[in-house]
């Protein structure tokens, strides 16, 4: 005579860690992660007696112009033709904002004048040039 077993093995996966293996590896990734930072394009900005510094970062949208007349505006490059449409939207959405200008020192004064042309038509009108200070 045979004996049944009544006692059952269940093979389930126990999600009770399942929050503290979730938050180690948020905090993993959150202390390992490195935030690339762009600086733009490669522009060699003239030298000047004086700076001011601008207010707020939060109200100034950067143009960098090189002299092979690559137009970038925050970090995302763009043709001539597009500026005024960019710069339009930008101000739209914040009438506040100054516009850097970051000018290659050998940048052709043609490609300076289309840039300020492109802006007056966007209504972008606070204009602010970057340079670095003269060393003594």
């Amino acid at each position: 005579m045979k004996i049944a077993r009544k006692t059952r093995t269940h093979t389930q996966v126990s999600t009770a860690s399942m929050p503290d293996i979730v938050f180690m590896l948020l905090i993993f990734f959150m202390v390992t992660t490195v935030m690339r930072e762009f600086d733009g394009l490669k522009v060699i900005i003239p030298r000047a007696k004086m700076i001011e510094k601008l207010e707020s970062k939060r109200n100034t949208s950067h143009i960098w112009a090189t002299k092979d007349g690559r137009i970038s505006v925050d970090d995302r490059l763009i043709h001539i033709n597009d500026l005024r449409h960019v710069m339009y939207q930008k101000i739209s959405a914040n009438p506040k904002i100054t516009v850097s200008g970051k000018f290659d020192k050998n940048a052709t004064m043609e490609l300076i004048t289309e840039i300020h042309e492109e802006l007056r038509k966007a209504n972008a009108l606070k204009l602010s040039y970057s340079a670095l200070t003269e060393v003594p």
